[in-house]
């Protein structure tokens, strides 16, 4: 025999091996824990792909995610948000904050100031214009809500006097109440009970609850807008592929125009509102017309539920105002026209098609965020549906419930 024969032959046998081999991947049947392949083949695609073959009894143990699973660790995750609410919620309204205001860190630092001094110009500048926009509102405000059980009970009487009919009715419906009653019942003197109101603490409590919020925000604001672009170049570094690091900077860049774009396009347009309605109040002799406009528009950051408050209060001031019905509806009318235009023709123009949110999403997600966090989480509602669209839209596999939040 040759010298060469022997390889020859060795060679001729692992041949015949692999042709037997793909005749028993082709005529056995496929497994679905291995993505449709044989336990034979298997190995072969992990070995073709550069990673270790995974040995038949583990993945015969692997079993697919079921959905009492997925609905557990929703479950989960919800809880985790809603018990570590004083540690979630600052660090979320700091990541939004900063996000939206990135575009003007970096236009900083193209005029030659560095990331540290142009975060604390920002903030300073932040917090001197929520300053003289809560003094200016609180002082009128605060009279207002003073006197909030006077208003109330004129705001009765008028409605009364301006609807006699429900006057008649509610007169109507006290004495069914009452029907029952013996006179001797009806007559008798009522007995008030003074108690201690726990109102005071919990105003207190609520108050240093609220200010150590703000603080922690804005410390951790501070940060994340001094600090640059850190936190992604750490988020690339950790990425094992190409393909993921540059789908994580894409991601970040894209959810952080949006809701930069969102956040600012949105307050321009509440301003300009704000302005308007105000204005209008003033023409009708409104009092306090800056304070119902600063109101109005800080209102309609709140999808639904805000422009809803401020048109109850606008009726509500315009009965209080006037003498007549039709000159009390006018505040209300002026207002409902100015969001009509601005629902309905300046945002869908200003903000485009994308951000064509389903309104349904909207409302529900609007009504989890205000069960979860309250207020804040009202104003956090629709940048994080935002973000989470831009994430959907990035991954193939996310691409139905990108579809389920689309308009």
């Amino acid at each position: 025999m040759r010298p060469d024969a022997k390889p020859q032959l060795k060679a001729s046998q692992r041949l015949n091996n692999l042709r037997s081999f793909l005749r028993r991947v082709r005529t056995a049947p496929p497994d679905p824990l291995n993505g449709g392949l044989t336990l034979e083949a298997a190995p072969l695609v992990a070995a073709l792909d550069g990673k270790p073959p995974l040995p038949a009894s583990k993945a015969a143990t692997i079993s697919p995610t079921t959905p009492a699973e997925i609905v557990m660790v929703v479950i989960s995750i919800i809880a985790f948000l809603y018990f570590a609410r004083p540690v979630v919620l600052p660090i979320v309204l700091a990541l939004v904050s900063g996000v939206a205001l990135k575009p003007l860190i970096r236009w900083l630092y193209y005029c030659h100031l560095p990331p540290p001094l142009s975060a604390a110009l920002v903030l300073c500048l932040l917090v001197a214009a929520v300053g003289v926009v809560t003094f200016e509102l609180g002082r009128p405000a605060a009279r207002w809500m003073n006197e909030a059980p006077q208003h109330m009970s004129e705001l009765r009487q008028r409605v009364q006097k301006m609807l006699p009919r429900l006057g008649r009715f509610s007169e109507a419906a006290a004495a069914v109440i009452n029907l029952g009653a013996s006179e001797e019942q009806q007559n008798r003197a009522t007995v008030v009970e003074v108690k201690n109101s726990p109102l005071p603490s919990t105003f207190i409590n609520w108050t240093g609850t609220l200010l150590a919020g703000l603080g922690e925000t804005l410390v951790l604001l501070y940060l994340l807008l001094a600090s640059g672009d850190l936190f992604l170049q750490k988020l690339v570094n950790v990425m094992p592929t190409w393909r993921d690091k540059k789908r994580a900077v894409e991601i970040s860049r894209e959810i952080q125009q949006n809701i930069s774009h969102y956040l600012l396009t949105v307050s321009l347009i509440n301003m300009g509102l704000g302005v308007i309605v105000g204005v209008g109040l003033f023409v009708l002799n409104v009092p306090n017309a800056a304070m119902w406009g600063m109101l109005v528009a800080i209102l309609n950051f709140i999808p639904y539920f805000g422009p809803a408050v401020g048109f109850l209060l606008l009726t509500a001031i315009g009965l209080l105002t006037f003498d007549t019905l039709g000159q009390g509806l006018l505040p209300p009318a002026w207002y409902l026209l100015l969001h009509l235009l601005e629902a309905n023709l300046v945002t869908p123009i200003l903000l485009g098609r994308r951000f064509t949110l389903n309104p349904v999403v909207i409302f529900v997600s609007l009504m989890f965020w205000i069960w979860l966090w309250g207020l804040p989480g009202a104003l956090l509602s629709v940048p994080i549906l935002v973000s989470i669209k831009v994430v959907c839209d990035r991954f193939p596999v996310l691409s139905h419930v990108s579809e389920l939040l689309t308009s």
